[in-house]
């Protein structure tokens, strides 16, 4: 693994394999470490960088505020997660790549696709979050953290942050900066100190921000109307990633290859195989 500095933070990231560059972004919600694509739910399952990386160059990363990468306190939105992946692959020399999402990855890729086309081959979708029960389920998590704060103020996050190791997904109320505080006494010091009522502010900020919809976040549909980028969507089920969102995704993106399968259908014998094939038709 190698680390670089992107816009003041710190990103934990690692190639493997060779060819046309694929840029990952990691399924887990606001969990989203680059091990899940190796330990996550269906991702375990597919095992898609046991074949990926034959054919084309993955770049997997801890995304910003997970893993160990490190974070900033600020009102985050899509954007800065596509800045965050722009610049990784800026740093590697690409000046154009495949992109990748699953989970709540998804959502950064459209966004990226839709401020840079020019830098993108295609995109593939996989499992979009989206629905109601995300969206009000998201809402919850942000409350949770809020809750935590009104009575044991900043300190008491760095406290349970400390002594607990789960991050914001699943125990909200450590909040999206656990992971840095864990890592980065420096950062936890300056958490700590924070002034709360600013801090309460950005906290209701970035739930509104992320979590404004019940389709699927990301992209505006205006947006994603407009684009030429090759796509191919891959539908969950459950309550986090709604085959409504899916479906959302496939009518708004042009052109875009919607794959009808069941959750429990998808495996390591089909998916990768149908996604490197759907790469090398992009490809040309």
């Amino acid at each position: 693994m190698s680390v670089v500095e992107i816009n003041g933070i710190k990103t934990n990231y690692e190639v493997k394999g060779d060819g046309p560059p694929l840029l990952m972004y990691s399924p887990g919600g606001f969990d989203a470490s680059m091990d899940k694509w190796t330990n996550l739910g269906v991702y375990k399952k597919i095992k898609l960088l046991d074949h990926l990386p034959e054919k084309y160059t993955c770049i997997i990363f801890d995304r910003r505020e997970t893993g160990l990468s490190g974070g900033k306190v600020e009102r985050i939105s899509w954007d800065h997660y596509v800045a965050q992946g722009k610049g990784l692959l800026e740093h590697l020399g690409h000046d154009k790549a495949h992109l990748l999402g699953g989970c709540m990855g998804v959502c950064p890729v459209t966004v990226f696709s839709v401020k840079h086309p020019e830098m993108v081959l295609s995109q593939i979708l996989y499992w979009p979050v989206g629905g109601a029960k995300f969206r009000i389920r998201g809402h919850d998590r942000f409350n949770t953290h809020l809750a935590l704060i009104e009575e044991k103020g900043l300190e008491g996050v760095v406290e349970l942050a400390l002594n607990t190791e789960e991050g914001f997904g699943k125990d909200p109320r450590v909040g999206p900066w656990a992971p840095v505080i864990r890592s980065d006494k420096a950062f936890a010091d300056h958490y700590a100190s924070m002034d709360v009522e600013q801090y309460k502010l950005i906290i209701k900020g970035m739930s509104r921000t992320l979590l404004d919809r019940d389709t699927a976040p990301g992209a505006e549909p205006e947006d994603l109307l407009r684009l030429t980028v090759p796509t191919y969507i891959v539908p969950g089920k459950d309550i986090a990633h709604s085959t409504a969102a899916a479906r959302y995704l496939e009518e708004c993106i042009p052109g875009s290859e919607y794959w009808d399968i069941a959750p429990d259908d998808q495996t390591e014998e089909n998916v990768p195989e149908k996604l490197l094939k759907f790469l090398d038709r992009a490809a040309g």
